[in-house]
């Protein structure tokens, strides 16, 4: 219980791996946490990665030390804040589809392995999402917003957020407003993008209610797949 933080989670955690129910305390199951410990994570960091990866704590100590070089391989030391995501993402990769998928984020962002080893760095799960999300997130990203290869390395969350649900219309909306003169044409794409839905409505449509009383329709027809004809330009 102390180990999976809740009932809920340790119910969830045995769901998907029974054996934690007879693996050995002692030999098996406090070893992988103390080395764990060891690595830096924390009682929190543990209870959610075991939460989510509910084999390691029955797993060979070896094998979970091989996923802590390989996710320090990939760029990221124990004493990163990213850690433990780095650990999450690389738990069911084998070092040849690592490689696969660092040469695929070489080849379509034109980045160096320096610069993916930044990008990977920032954002572990890069190495969990698929070629086909990953490659329409790009061509939106290149193709449409403009943006250049080097200023996606720095900002890499970009590339995991809802292409439909967030990254598409906050565009649109961020486009519509500098194109009337409502927000500076030097505001960062990026900065309404990484804030929360909450925080983007407060700060890019509610202080437009009256010089755009139809923004927020038109916001929400674009969450919905749509392109109001406000959001058309030529």
């Amino acid at each position: 219980m102390p180990l999976f933080g809740s009932s809920e989670n340790l119910l969830r955690a045995l769901k998907r791996n029974f054996y934690l129910l007879s693996a050995d305390l002692d030999d098996v199951v406090k070893p992988n946490v103390a080395y764990l410990r060891e690595c830096g994570l924390g009682a929190c960091d543990i209870a959610k990665l075991c939460s989510r990866q509910p084999w390691i704590p029955t797993a060979n100590l070896e094998r979970v030390q091989a996923m802590v070089e390989c996710a320090e391989n990939i760029g990221v030391p124990r004493a990163s804040r990213m850690f433990r995501h780095a650990l999450h993402a690389v738990a069911f990769l084998s070092e040849d589809k690592i490689a696969a998928r660092v040469n695929y984020l070489k080849n379509t962002f034109r980045w160096t392995d320096a610069e993916v080893g930044i990008a990977v760095s920032k954002a572990p799960k890069l190495l969990t999402m698929s070629i086909e999300s990953l490659q329409r997130r790009s061509e939106f990203l290149i193709s449409e917003v403009g943006l250049e290869m080097t200023y996606i390395v720095y900002r890499p969350a970009m590339l995991m957020y809802s292409l439909e649900g967030r990254l598409r219309p906050r565009y649109y909306v961020v486009k519509f407003l500098k194109e009337n003169g409502l927000l500076s044409r030097n505001r960062d794409y990026y900065s309404a993008v990484k804030i929360t839905e909450k925080e983007f409505v407060e700060k890019f449509i509610c202080p437009h209610k009256d010089a755009a009383p139809h923004l927020a329709d038109d916001y929400g027809a674009a969450c919905r797949g749509e392109v109001p004809a406000r959001f058309s330009f030529t």
